[in-house]
């Protein structure tokens, strides 16, 4: 912690003044994100990530962004079992949720807990069966899809603006779908299409990486094409 690093400085605050304002509902305070990690990468050196546990759902302030000296602050408030209840499941959203579960700075936390969650996440992910990343990814994957094909259309309607919106939501699926196959998380959007390769790729591009990753989940015991019968089979 650099006390000469005004998001530092901020979170500090605001962590005390939460402990102070709602002294029987925290149970942890910490930062996660560019600032967790020690560095700018992903969200500039004006943002920080602020975690507040409760004890039960309902207590602490409610989630709120706000820019305070300069430095945005967005406020995630969690009950510490319905966190743990995320931290258990593996979504297909999971490339992009682990690093808050894995690396987050203590600024409060008495009991530790912040340790059992880092552990209840990676014993989950220890016990995660291989059919399991699989399902999440063939989710994934389906969106990647359905975005790259709105792109594309819209591409052919001029609809140039839109169609690239899209085809950004089709790189960061592609990129969820690559770190669910491989088991890697990433630390935030930006990150997984840049670590991925998937930035600067044009539609062709993500077409393919969609068409080869439909052909690995193929391949991994269950096509993302099926009948009728398959689809509500579920």
């Amino acid at each position: 912690m650099d006390p000469d690093d005004p998001r530092w400085r901020v979170a500090g605050r605001t962590a005390d003044a939460a402990r102070r304002r709602f002294p029987a509902d925290i149970l942890a305070v910490a930062v996660h994100g560019p600032l967790a990690h020690g560095d700018d990468d992903g969200g500039g050196d004006a943002e920080v990530g602020l975690l507040l546990v409760t004890y039960r759902a309902g207590g602490g302030p409610a989630p709120s962004t706000r820019r305070v000296d300069g430095v945005l602050v967005a406020l995630t408030v969690v009950d510490a079992e319905s966190y743990l209840r995320q931290a258990r499941t593996l979504t297909p959203a999971w490339p992009l949720t682990a690093d808050r579960y894995v690396t987050t700075v203590a600024l409060h936390d008495p009991t530790g807990w912040l340790r059992t969650l880092r552990d209840e996440h990676l014993g989950r992910l220890a016990r995660a069966r291989p059919a399991e990343f699989s399902a999440a990814a063939r989710a994934a994957w389906y969106r990647g899809w359905a975005a790259h094909a709105r792109a594309a259309r819209l591409a052919e309607w001029y609809e140039t603006d839109q169609a690239l919106v899209m085809l950004g939501e089709a790189r960061l699926a592609a990129a969820t779908v690559s770190g669910l196959l491989s088991r890697t998380y990433f630390r935030d959007p930006g990150d997984a299409v840049r670590r991925t390769g998937l930035a600067g790729a044009d539609m062709t591009e993500v077409g393919r990486v969609l068409t080869g990753q439909a052909e690995e989940l193929a391949a991994r015991g269950r096509p993302v094409d099926g009948t009728v019968d398959d689809l509500l089979a579920g």
